[in-house]
């Protein structure tokens, strides 16, 4: 399952880096789960074309990843935000000042990382 969710967020930030033909391709088999054989009659090619294809397609997204760090900073700020969320509930409860200074360090750090 874990797999799954990494293939979809990196498809989801880069997938549109992809041509049209790639796309499909890797839709069938990551998101639509044909299988090779089934994809590569729809497509007119051998199965290890498809399988060539879904394997080439997904470095290239590990690539894009490596370099522009796009899930990496989302994922953090995803968590940042989670966690600025649970401080607000507890400034809300207590009226602690000092969870206010964490929130607006939190949120300090989210500005740096964009």
């Amino acid at each position: 399952m874990e797999r799954i969710v990494a293939q979809a967020y990196l498809y989801d930030f880069y997938g549109e880096l992809l041509n049209a033909r790639q796309r499909r391709i890797y839709e069938d088999f990551v998101f639509n789960d044909l299988s090779l054989a089934e994809i590569a009659e729809a497509e007119g090619i051998s199965r290890q074309g498809v399988h060539d294809m879904v394997k080439r397609c997904t470095k290239a997204l590990e690539g894009y990843e490596a370099k522009l760090h796009l899930v990496k900073k989302f994922l953090d700020a995803r968590e940042h935000v989670a966690k600025i969320h649970l401080l607000a509930g507890e400034f809300r409860k207590y009226h602690d000042e000092s969870l206010l200074e964490q929130i607006e360090q939190i949120s300090n750090t989210i500005l740096e990382e964009l």
